[in-house]
């Protein structure tokens, strides 16, 4: 026979555990990425990149001349309603981690995920594909990093 004072020890023990497995659940929930606002079925991903040291004009200027005329193609077909470049104010700004970034919103999340019809364009706008596929070689050459971040916007009742 388990004595009373071990077995409210157990019992709290059990109760606490309980508890402190519901606080887990919550806590993992606050950490789930957010759904998306029903506010705007639009969906915007930032595309960040980190250019090495010494070659950030020339990445833009390979971004600009390959890959910002796909983008456009896209968004006058209507899958993206925007298009927008940034790059920080100061070196070193924030966490540094990024010289370049693109941020697209498309008309949708069926848009974001169906396949973007990319090499069709690249095959109109781009007639001598050597010469294409070299510089976007160089400008994957020049990065030190890059990554996507799809976003889910929160309405916060503004």
């Amino acid at each position: 026979m388990i004595s009373k004072g071990v077995g409210a020890c157990v019992m709290g023990l059990a109760a606490w555990s309980l508890l402190g497995a519901a606080d887990v659940r919550a806590a993992a929930a606050m950490q789930a990425p957010a759904a998306q606002s029903s506010a705007t079925a639009e969906r915007t991903v930032w595309y960040f990149y980190k250019v090495k040291w010494g070659y950030q004009d020339e990445f833009v200027e390979l971004f600009k001349k390959s890959h910002l005329p796909v983008l456009k193609a896209q968004q006058e077909a209507g899958r993206m309603t925007a298009v927008r470049t940034f790059v920080p104010t100061y070196h070193g700004d924030g966490r540094a981690d990024w010289t370049f970034a693109v941020a697209i919103t498309f008309r949708d999340t069926a848009a974001m995920v169906a396949p973007s019809g990319e090499d069709a364009i690249v095959k109109r706008l781009y007639p001598d594909q050597a010469t294409f596929k070299k510089e976007e070689q160089r400008r994957f050459e020049i990065l030190e990093a890059h990554w996507d971040v799809p976003l889910n916007e929160l309405s916060l009742g503004r």
